[in-house]
């Protein structure tokens, strides 16, 4: 399985500092593991996984996608204004 970032994926993370990032790459490890761990969405997001997950305190959530054998992460963000973010990232995409 391969994993690819998108561009807004790639920005976020910049921003991150030594520690939040080895705890999103456990996450990210995790859903390779089991790509079903996240919660399927309904609706706009049909087809796009949310995985919630705690870095210090705050709560995180990476969205992501299943893409043949290959692992799409979309989205990082806390939950505000998180799902309007997604649909209108991949509504412009």
């Amino acid at each position: 399985m391969r994993v690819f970032q998108s561009s807004s994926f790639g920005k976020k993370i910049k921003k991150l500092n030594k520690k939040e990032k080895l705890e999103l790459d456990d996450s990210v490890k995790e859903i390779i593991k089991n790509p079903s761990i996240g919660t399927e969405k309904k609706g706009d997001l049909r087809g796009i996984f949310v995985y919630k997950f705690k870095i210090l305190k705050t709560e995180f959530l990476l969205s992501y996608r299943i893409v043949g054998d290959d692992l799409e992460l979309i989205m990082i963000g806390s939950h505000e204004n998180y799902y309007r973010d997604l649909k209108s990232y991949l509504k412009n995409k």
